[in-house]
């Protein structure tokens, strides 16, 4: 499975980016995406995830509130609309996705065994 990543760039704090990761699969909806972030210097950590048939949507609690995962599984997509932007949300995001997750480990990057090259995020004060 190969997952491709758009829709970082540069914006204001206070500002929306739509982060979109496409995958090379038509059989996407059998698996559970999820998004996750990296700044300098920092560990990669869980921002969202999304279950197979979109019901069920997991969120870090430095994005909840402002950020929605949702999923188009005809179009074999992910997204992550990112509202209200701080500054610490700057990092290069990264889409992942796994067919065997469960609820317990779908925080952890070491659960996904496919992963997007990643994005950057700027978000500028």
């Amino acid at each position: 499975v190969q997952l491709q990543a758009s829709g970082g760039g540069l914006v204001q704090a206070g500002g929306s980016l739509r982060l979109s990761c496409a995958a090379s699969v038509r059989t996407f909806s059998t698996y559970n995406p999820g998004w996750f972030r990296q700044a300098p210097g920092k560990e990669r950590e869980f921002v969202a995830a999304i279950k197979r048939n979109g019901w069920y949507t997991y969120y870090s609690d430095s994005v909840k509130g402002r950020f929605t995962i949702s999923r188009d599984n005809a179009k074999n997509t992910v997204y992550l609309q990112m509202n209200s932007l701080k500054p610490e949300d700057t990092a290069v995001y990264y889409c992942a996705a796994d067919r065997g997750l469960i609820t317990s480990t779908i925080h952890n990057p070491g659960a996904y065994a496919y992963w997007g090259q990643g994005t950057q995020v700027t978000v500028s004060s």
